[in-house]
């Protein structure tokens, strides 16, 4: 086996031996196809000076334990150093390997704010948005937030579909994104500085994506952090959703590691 081999087999063994993978009663669609337990990576899809992708881990059983990014520390240099111009940061699409079929996300986003966003004095920190979308670009793009879309953007969901402690500020609505709920007991609310967060989205009453959100500065600190997030009672998409976040830094291959994981099939 390669060192490259190698490598990713500890960086597998690790991701199973920290995710806390809870199993599911019944038959999902991973079962029905007895996927393979491994790593996959999606396309890498340019970004600064390197190259970012998605990829999968799939437990022994072959269901689905983690969910994330391999961002290599080149990603981080030569970014834009302004916003674009009438845009909320700079987008960058990663689609998902075929390993993925059947686990609820279409696509990851990566948005990178170069002098932050709103709120002033909590989020205007260089950072990125790492979006995991249920929904595809089609209907991302239909979300305008605007006019008769706005109470669409910021509808929001039963109590047993919010998350626990959550709350769907209003002014939050994002053109292709929709609106974001915060957990007003984080860091960032409570007078600490903010460095990770973990964001859920919304749009007409439905989940749409699962974002954690961190600082360009924190990333650079190459940290090793397994983060518990809060969940809702209920889901109105059938998925496998994260019970924890992840944010690692893989000396071997000079990358970043964000994830969600700890998947449940709900």
């Amino acid at each position: 086996m390669s060192d490259h081999g190698r490598s990713r087999s500890r960086l597998l063994a690790s991701l199973l031996i920290t995710v806390l993978v809870t199993l599911t009663t019944g038959c999902s669609m991973f079962q029905k196809e007895h996927k393979k337990t491994g790593i996959y990576e999606g396309t890498p899809t340019p970004m600064g000076q390197g190259a970012a992708r998605s990829f999968v881990v799939l437990d022994a059983d072959g269901r689905p334990a983690t969910i994330g990014i391999l961002l290599p520390e080149a990603a981080l240099a030569g970014l834009p150093a302004e916003d674009p111009v009438n845009s909320h940061g700079w987008e960058y699409i990663l689609q998902l390997p075929p390993e993925s079929a059947g686990m609820g996300y279409n696509h990851i986003g990566l948005d990178w704010n170069p002098h932050g966003h709103i709120p002033a004095g909590v989020y205007d920190k260089p950072h990125i948005d790492f979006h995991f979308y249920l929904i595809d670009t089609e209907a991302r793009n239909k979300i305008t937030a605007v006019g008769d879309d706005l109470a669409r953007a910021h509808k929001a969901p039963p109590v047993e579909f919010m998350p626990s402690g959550y709350i769907l500020p209003p002014g939050t609505e994002v053109p292709k994104m929709g609106a974001h709920a915060i957990d007003p007991t984080a860091d960032e609310f409570t007078k600490k500085a903010f460095t990770k967060t973990l964001i859920y989205g919304f749009y007409d009453g439905s989940m749409i994506f699962v974002e954690p959100m961190i600082t360009k500065a924190y990333l650079e600190t190459k940290p090793d952090d397994l983060v518990p997030i809060a969940v809702p009672k209920q889901y109105l998409r059938h998925g496998y959703y994260p019970t924890q976040y992840a944010v690692k830094y893989d000396q071997a291959h000079s990358e970043y590691v964000i994830s969600l994981t700890g998947l449940v099939f709900r």
